[in-house]
């Protein structure tokens, strides 16, 4: 494959302005902008650099997952654990059940740990039990959304986690879970590299917002999104079945607004999306509150999609606290909207009639799709073949198309966020036809 296999044929030189052109000069240039000029490497894979005298360090690049020809454990005699943490997440028990079979049916590995309710699974004060992971008991559990061994969120103590996996002889602790729960894998990875243990730390890396970097998409995301669009489509028939009617969806995303983004393309009756990557104002002519006014006026209905943690700068200053993860609460902007909203047309002597609709918990709830499914069996596979090669402190994700390992100091480095500037956010304004900044 050479340039020229790659070029495009063109029918002349472009002389005329797009109508696009404002929202494209108003980007920034980012890893997500693409230009005319740019170019999208052919080959992700560099081969054996070491024939060029090179090391693996010589060149960025992540180690590609998969079964190795060598490995580090002997499965005859490994005792694995497997743990849940955070919130709930589309696909958490397809993950544990491609863990528990891969482990059982290629490696031959026969104790397979399953600690209860999070992290206090491994303290002995809360009293959870230890379940033994078997291939029958998992074989069925994909079916349902949750998880098999429940959850909590909050850190414990990494000492008396080490000191319980040291008591059952493990080798191997594989860990489901978002940034919190990664964090404090990599102190329980610390803790057992400074009392010279060999036991694997291996990160199956679950945050339905899709906001770990890194990783083309996290799993249970697609599902998510899916599962958000019936919102939406709920909010435009109610809003289209009363005269004013304006329908306010608010979706998951804490810090980005990707089930919010995915959910609007994917369900095209929204024609607002308000996430917390694009901050907006409210008030004057410019602001959302205006516009919204002019548009129901216009066409009689209006819907809203509202990503949890946007517009929290609006919200009256209050103190909200911290959550057991050491998250900042959040204050529920989609009632602080309700409320705005239904107070501007009432000073505007408009009529409004306004259905909200909140759907999180039964969106996380739900069982993975089928592509979420086949995504979680093969992080699984990947995250066995990782640990069974000695690898630790790493977590499997898919980086552009490929499994590889991705180092877990990396992994909770940044948040994965919506670009205002790439063209995601660009094709959220030309499906909802929102201005370019309320202001």
């Amino acid at each position: 494959m050479n340039a020229a296999d790659l070029t495009v044929a063109t029918l002349g030189p472009c002389r005329i302005d797009s109508p696009l052109k404002p929202l494209i000069d108003a980007r920034k240039t980012t890893e997500h902008y693409v230009d005319e000029f740019d170019r999208v490497l052919f080959h992700d894979t560099l081969g054996d650099v070491t024939a060029t005298g090179l090391g693996p360090a010589d060149l960025p690049g992540f180690e590609p997952a998969g079964p190795r020809r060598s490995i580090f454990f002997d499965p005859a005699k490994l005792r694995v654990g497997i743990v849940t943490c955070g919130g709930l997440c589309p696909g958490i028990n397809d993950v544990i059940r491609g863990l528990v079979m891969e482990l059982s049916f290629h490696y031959g590995v026969q104790r397979i740990y399953g600690f209860r309710n999070g992290y206090q699974g491994f303290i002995p004060r809360y009293g959870h039990d230890v379940m033994d992971l078997t291939p029958e008991l998992v074989s069925r559990i994909a079916e349902d959304g949750g998880t098999l061994l429940g959850t909590s969120r909050g850190s414990q103590d990494p000492d008396e986690i080490v000191d319980c996996l040291e008591r059952l002889n493990l080798g191997v602790l594989f860990v489901i879970g978002g940034d919190g729960t990664l964090r404090g894998a990599m102190s329980i990875a610390e803790r057992v590299r400074e009392r010279g243990g060999r036991i694997a730390v291996v990160g199956i890396p679950k945050t339905i917002d899709n906001d770990i970097p890194y990783i083309d998409q996290s799993f249970g995301f697609q599902t998510a999104f899916a599962e958000a669009t019936k919102s939406i489509r709920a909010a435009h028939v109610e809003a289209k079945a009363s005269p004013h009617g304006v329908g306010l969806v608010k979706l998951m995303g804490r810090h980005s607004g990707f089930i919010a983004c995915y959910a609007a393309l994917a369900e095209p009756d929204a024609n607002y999306v308000l996430i917390p990557e694009v901050p907006f104002a409210l008030d004057g002519p410019g602001g959302f509150l205006a516009h919204l006014a002019r548009r129901v006026r216009d066409r009689d209905h209006a819907v809203i999609v509202v990503a949890e943690g946007a517009g929290q700068d609006l919200v009256p200053a209050e103190e909200a606290g911290l959550d057991a993860s050491g998250n900042k609460k959040l204050h529920d902007i989609g009632i602080f909207l309700r409320k705005r909203i239904t107070d501007h047309f009432a000073a505007e002597g408009l009529e409004l009639n306004l259905k909200y609709i909140d759907p999180s918990y039964a969106i996380r709830s739900v069982e993975a799709n089928p592509f979420d499914s086949v995504y979680c069996i093969r992080l699984a596979q990947n995250a066995v073949h990782a640990a069974m090669a000695g690898r630790t402190e790493l977590v499997i994700g898919r980086w552009r198309g490929r499994y590889v390992h991705i180092p877990m100091p990396l992994a909770v480095s940044r948040r994965n966020r919506v670009c205002p500037d790439g063209d995601l956010w660009l094709s959220v304004l030309e499906a909802t036809g929102q201005p370019l900044t309320f202001a």
